[in-house]
Formats: structure tokens, C-alpha cells, sequence
């Protein structure tokens, strides 16, 4: 049986030769594939994807906004390839016919002690040339009758886009050899090539390799001989769907903390009409794990042997505590809900599909912000892509297959 889609076929116990193998069939490792056929026409790509099918996690599991990059530190890889990436997933999306739509968002300052942080939003959007208005209370019911708020601004270029059928297009457009069904266990890098294992027993030859694993990023970095410096802890994102969408028109954040990685507890109104209230950020006790019930020992092991992990805990415990605390309280969460609309009661959110973040750490407990590219021989491990992974997936694809293409031309 063929564990394939593509132009050939890899079957269980065979075996395929390709110019670069990519592991991961989520957005990035998706993107990277399509941007491989783009930037060097004929180059043989094996996509490995140990889940049935594409965007099974990440990808699959995010609320499906098209950020704007007003958050972002100016320069960084985060802010370079959210702004000119938002304009090319909306231009992408409306080539292909993928539901999408420019909503706009509103980021809602609730009390006065938030301003500066409000202010300081207005000007690093404006350094990353993301035009954005600044509201007054009376002037946030224009946008959103039923927030309140002591100030806002709007940002009009984000939006919202299916990205589950963002990654099926890229995986048909890419011409990739896409396998499915089977975790990489074994790397072996030598002078030659690459050599990777599945456990359904493909065994792929490449001259090079691209590790977009995600969840599992640093586990396969390993595999490869090398050290990735960090360790993925997984957080969960809990969510909610609000039973009453009339109440939000379009997209609607708090003002986010900059000492975390997380933008909170915000409102998104989907492409189907639904409104998505989440996520929380709480520790998981496994890497694909999506609720208190799913535990791995094995996940929970790396992460207890991890200094980072221990030193991350001790200096954020505070922060920790509330988010888990909003987890096991249903009110607790309709009470961080209630800062931006305060109408919403409990009995307006049912849960929803919790996601999984794949959270760089650290030896020294630092929560890696941006994105977290290594190269070693014949290899470029892709170690953190946070949001926005998703909006800015076709530059970011972009420059990782120039740097496959880079580690080809020097074998």
C-alpha cells in the first residue's frame, strides 16, 4: 500500500532518493517544500509526516488569524516575515480559493495601568510600517460594540484564514514526495548524504536534511548528532467557543505582556462565522498533549531533565499559576474573558479543540521569542516557530530552502 502523495511512490520497507528530505508535513515544512520547487525547478523533495495526513497539530489547532506583525520586535525574523508574509498568505489564499478575509482587530487596552504598554504597541507597529488608529473609549463601539476598554488600536491588516487548507494546497503545489504514517527513529549523516528511518520501515537518502519536527524538533535534531542548545516544552492552548457570536465582529486582543512569548486570552471570529475565545497558555504533560487526561512519561521525563525547564518554572511561577488556574476554573477564564466583553457569561462558552505549542527553552530557562534556525552539515534544524509560523509561512519556507539549497552547493 502507497503511504504517499505526490508524483512517485515510497513504500513502507522501500526505498527513495531525493535531493533534500524535509521532516514535517505542518505549515512550515510544507512551505519549505513549495518554496524548494520555486527556487530550484526539479529539485526531487520526500516530505516525512509521521500523522495520516498534513497540519495535524500546530498548523491544524491555532485560532487561524493572518497577524499583522505590530507585536514584533523591529528587525527581527518575527517582524520581517509576519509583514510582508500577512499580504502574501491573503494573496495566496484568494489565488487558490482558500476562505479567508482582512477583518481587521482591535488590540483593547482595559484598564489605564496597560497605556504605556497600548503606546508602545503604537510605535513599534509604526517602526514595522503596519498603519494602525489609535481609540478612545467612546470610539472602540465604532468597531466593537460590546468591548470596553480604556483605550485601543485598530490594525487593519490582519486578518483570518483557513490554514488547514493552506497546507493541503502546498503540499499538492510542491510536487513533494509526501510519506505519512511514520516518525522519523534514526539519522544517519555521513560525508555522502543523508540517511533517514521511519517506523513504518521508509528509508529515505537525501543530500540533505530540513527539520521542521516542530513538537518533536529537538528529538530529531538529536537523532541527527547534533545539539539543538534547547528543549521543546509544550504548552497548551485551552479554547472555547462562544455561544453568543453575535457579541464580536471581528478580532479582538488584550494588550500582551512583553515578558511572555504569549499574546492571551483574545476573541476571533472564524471564517465559518464562530467566534474563538482562547487560549490560555498551560503546561502539558505531553507534547501532543490536548488535555490534563494525556500524559507521557517519556515527554514529561525530557522536560524534568531539562535546567532550562526547572529555571523557566522558578521565574515564571506567578504567571504559571494564573494561567492553570484558569485552566480547572471555568469562571476564573469567563473572568479574563469579561476584561474585554462584559456580557459574556459562562454559560456562553463551550469548549473547543485545545492546541499545543512547541515552546523553545533554554539552558538558562529563556523562553525563545523568535524564530530559531541552526544549520549543521547537510542539515537546518528549524528549533522555534512561534506565531506567527503560520501567517508568515511562505518567506519563512523561503528562507529555509535557500539554506538547504546553500548546504547542497557546498557538499
Amino acid at each position: 500500500m502507497e503511504d504517499s502523495v505526490g508524483g512517485g511512490a515510497v513504500r513502507a520497507g522501500g526505498r527513495a532518493d531525493c535531493d533534500v528530505v524535509v521532516v514535517g508535513g505542518g505549515i512550515v515544512g510544507l512551505s519549505t517544500a513549495y518554496a524548494l520547487s520555486r527556487l530550484a525547478p526539479g529539485t526531487r523533495v520526500v516530505v516525512l509526516e509521521k500523522e495520516p495526513g498534513p497540519a495535524r497539530h500546530q498548523t491544524g489547532r491555532n485560532s487561524g488569524v493572518v497577524h499583522s506583525g505590530i507585536y514584533y520586535r523591529p528587525g527581527s525574523l518575527k517582524a520581517r516575515f509576519a509583514v510582508g508574509g500577512a499580504a502574501e498568505m491573503v494573496k495566496f489564499c484568494a489565488e487558490h480559493g482558500i476562505p479567508h478575509e482582512v477583518t481587521g482587530k482591535l488590540i483593547v487596552a482595559t484598564d489605564r495601568e496597560e497605556l504605556p504598554r497600548l503606546h508602545a504597541l503604537v510605535q513599534r507597529g509604526r517602526e514595522n510600517g503596519i498603519p494602525v488608529r489609535e481609540l478612545g473609549p467612546a470610539q472602540i463601539g465604532e468597531y466593537e460594540p460590546e468591548v470596553r476598554g480604556a483605550a485601543a488600536i485598530h490594525v487593519a491588516s490582519t486578518g483570518i484564514a483557513d490554514y488547514g487548507l493552506v497546507a493541503l494546497q502546498l503540499a499538492e503545489s510542491s510536487g513533494a514526495e509526501i510519506v505519512y504514517g511514520g516518525a522519523v527513529d534514526l539519522v544517519s549523516r555521513r560525508a555522502g548524504g543523508v540517511a533517514v528511518r521511519t517506523t513504518a520501515g521508509v528509508v529515505v537518502r537525501a543530500g540533505a536534511l530540513v527539520n521542521c519536527a516542530g513538537l518533536h524538533c529537538d528529538r530529531v535534531a538529536r537523532l541527527a548528532g547534533d545539539d539543538p542548545g534547547m528543549r521543546i516544552v509544550p504548552f497548551r492552548g485551552e479554547y472555547y467557543d462562544l455561544a453568543r457570536p453575535e457579541l464580536v465582529r471581528g478580532l479582538v486582543y488584550p494588550v500582551p505582556d512583553p515578558a511572555f512569548p504569549f499574546l492571551g486570552v483574545h476573541l476571533t471570529r472564524g471564517i465559518g462565522g464562530g467566534v474563538h475565545v482562547g487560549p490560555n497558555a498551560v503546561p502539558a504533560l505531553a507534547r501532543e498533549g490536548y488535555g490534563w487526561g494525556v500524559v507521557r512519561p517519556r515527554d514529561l521525563a525530557d522536560e524534568l531533565a531539562w535546567p532550562g525547564a526547572w529555571r523557566m518554572a522558578r521565574r515564571h511561577w506567578r504567571y504559571g499559576a494564573g494561567e492553570i488556574r484558569r485552566s480547572l476554573s471555568k469562571a476564573a477564564f469567563t473572568e479574563a474573558v469579561r476584561r474585554l466583553l462584559p456580557a459574556v457569561t459562562a454559560e456562553d462558552l463551550r469548549p473547543a479543540a485545545a492546541g499545543v505549542r512547541a515552546q523553545a527553552v533554554l539552558r538558562d530557562g529563556t523562553l525563545v521569542d523568535d524564530f530559531l534556525i541552526r544549520e549543521a552539515p547537510r542539515t537546518v534544524h528549524v528549533l522555534n516557530a512561534p506565531s506567527p509560523a503560520a501567517t508568515a509561512s511562505l518567506p519563512i519556507g523561503r528562507e529555509i530552502a535557500r539554506l538547504a539549497l546553500a548546504s547542497l552547493a557546498r557538499a
